[in-house]
């Protein structure tokens, strides 16, 4: 069932998060730029592989998020160029419902977050074209040396540690009912910390089966995510 309603508004008590990496876009950004900056290297296969890996480890709860985080950013040396790279790959790669329903987005954006465990340098310059502004993008973010090279990442921001996107919204103090939109633990943790009330698992890009019972709704895509706030009154 195909929504796309340009002029549906968000109640205004309620406020939205949804995860970007096989949420927002269909795939891992992270694993997307290893490949990119792998794609010279003789062992780039085992390299994307180890990473994937891990990325999986992380997403199903079964190591923590410093520690995948950390693991995959040992594997690699990326660079600004590789960055701006992986950005125009990734705007190829967003959600077909999520483009479906930009307007919506535009329309209330005043409500909805960006909760990542992600890079704000590729995540912002994607979701800005839905009119999400960078204060609304809560991510990891790198440190770059004088010549572009990337040499760490920012290793006290709330996204880099454990449960971080539930202490990042925390840090918000936001006035409303939070619910979470988003496919991985991370997101469920929203919910299982008391931070948020409703966590959706949106199943469009990647179902977790073991997630399935532990979320208050699980939506195929946005469409059905729209009905259901529909029928129940949050959207009008």
């Amino acid at each position: 069932m195909v929504v796309s309603i340009v002029d549906y508004y968000m109640n205004k008590n309620k406020i939205y998060t949804f995860d970007f990496d096989s949420t927002f876009i269909k795939v891992e950004g992270f694993d997307e730029l290893a490949r990119i900056v792998v794609k010279n290297n003789p062992s780039g296969k085992i390299l994307i592989n180890e990473i994937c890996t891990i990325t999986k480890l992380g997403m199903d709860g079964k190591i923590s998020y410093p520690e995948s985080l950390k693991r995959r950013f040992s594997l690699l040396k990326p660079n600004i160029h590789q960055i701006n790279e992986v950005i125009q790959f990734l705007k190829t790669q967003i959600t077909e419902s999520f483009i479906r329903n930009k307007a919506f987005f535009c329309t209330n954006k005043d409500q909805i977050y960006i909760v990542s465990g992600g890079f704000k340098e590729w995540i912002v310059p994607i979701v800005m074209e839905f009119g999400i502004t960078k204060d609304h993008v809560l991510a990891n973010t790198f440190k770059f040396d004088g010549n572009g090279l990337i040499i760490g990442f920012d290793e006290n921001n709330l996204l880099a540690q454990n449960n971080g996107k539930a202490k990042a919204i925390r840090e918000l103090h936001l006035d409303g009912e939070i619910n979470v939109i988003g496919d991985s633990f991370t997101d469920y943790e929203i919910k299982r910390l008391g931070i948020a009330q409703n966590f959706f698992l949106f199943t469009e890009n990647i179902r977790r089966k073991h997630l399935v019972d532990l979320a208050d709704y699980c939506v195929n895509d946005l469409d059905e995510f729209l009905v259901i706030e529909r029928e129940i009154g949050f959207v009008n």
